[in-house]
Order: C-alpha cells, then structure tokens, then sequence
C-alpha cells in the first residue's frame, strides 16, 4: 500500500505538474498535438510504476517477484495517479472557472471548417457536442470521463511492468558495495 501511494502518488503529481505548466504558460492549444503530448506526458510520468514495482522487488522481495503481485501493485500505482489526476483537473476546473467543453468544441469545430467539411458535418458535431458538454457539466459524468482517460495507460504500463520485472535477471539489485 505504501508503495502505491509514493509511486502512484509521484506519477498523478508529475502529470498533473505538466498539465498546470502547460495550460498556464498557453503552450498548447486542444488540438491533436496537445492530445498527443498529454498522453506521452502521462507515459513518462507513469512509468513512476515501473520504478516502483522494481524497488519493491528489490527491497521487500529479495530480487524476485510474483507476476500477480507485480500487476496488483502496478494497479494500485495507476489507480492512486488517475485519483490524484482526476482531483487536480477538478480543482483546476473550480478554480479558473474554465469550461473545458466550450472551448473543445469551438476548437473541435474550428478544426472541421478548416479541413473543408460540409455545413451538414459541422451541424451534426455541433449538435452532438452540444449534448456531450451538458453532460460534461456533471460530476457524475465528468469523473469516469477523466479517470478512463489516464487509467488504461496505466494499466499497460502495470502490466508491461509486471511481465517484464517477474524476471529476477531484468535489473537485478545491485548489491551493496558493487561497482558498475
């Protein structure tokens, strides 16, 4: 558990971290690019769970650990990250009294009349978005929105983790005194 809450706790810290940076500093717009950084910003910081399913192999394992028990600490590690995440985005959002949908969907709708779609297309995507950012105003909605969009990452980085780390000769412990 407490490996959870350090790892998992430094992973959701560093992305929520990133995200501040960025939307303060104006870096980025909502387009795809800012989609791409977002989840390669989540990747790196979530690889916090690789680091700390390894020190806890090393550590409380002796050098050797189960692929169950590497996969459920992984998870333990995202689930802490993607609260942390979805609790910063929503003290963000409280704090600037931003709404995100509106400004998605103009930037979204910007997108489609620039690549040339048709008044029709546009229309349709106005219409459903209209409807997406209602929703997106409740909490109850709003939350499994932001938790799916952090936590299957880290669920393949749990269980890249595990498969690899279930391997004693995949960065073994070091033993004290060696040299490298």
């Amino acid at each position: 558990m407490r490996y959870s809450l350090i790892y998992g706790g430094l992973a959701g810290a560093i992305i929520i971290a990133v995200t501040l940076v960025v939307f303060f500093s104006g870096v980025t717009g909502l387009g795809h690019g800012s989609m791409l950084f977002g989840y390669l910003v989540m990747l790196v910081a979530l690889s916090m769970i690789f680091v700390g399913v390894k020190r806890y192999r090393d550590v409380e394992c002796g050098g050797v650990i189960r692929f169950g028990r590497a996969f459920g600490l992984g998870l333990g590690m995202a689930l802490v990250a993607a609260l942390i995440y979805i609790l910063g985005w929503e003290i963000y959002l409280s704090a600037t009294g931003w709404d995100f949908m509106a400004d998605y969907q103009a930037q979204m709708l910007a997108d489609m009349e620039a690549n040339g779609a048709s008044a029709q297309e546009i229309a349709d995507t106005r219409e459903t978005m209209a409807i997406w950012g209602e929703r997106y105003r409740s909490l109850l909605w709003r939350v499994p929105i932001t938790f799916s969009e952090i936590f299957p990452v880290g669920l393949i980085v749990a269980l890249v983790s595990a498969a690899l780390l279930r391997n004693p000769r995949i960065l073994p412990p070091q033993r004290p005194g060696a040299t490298a």
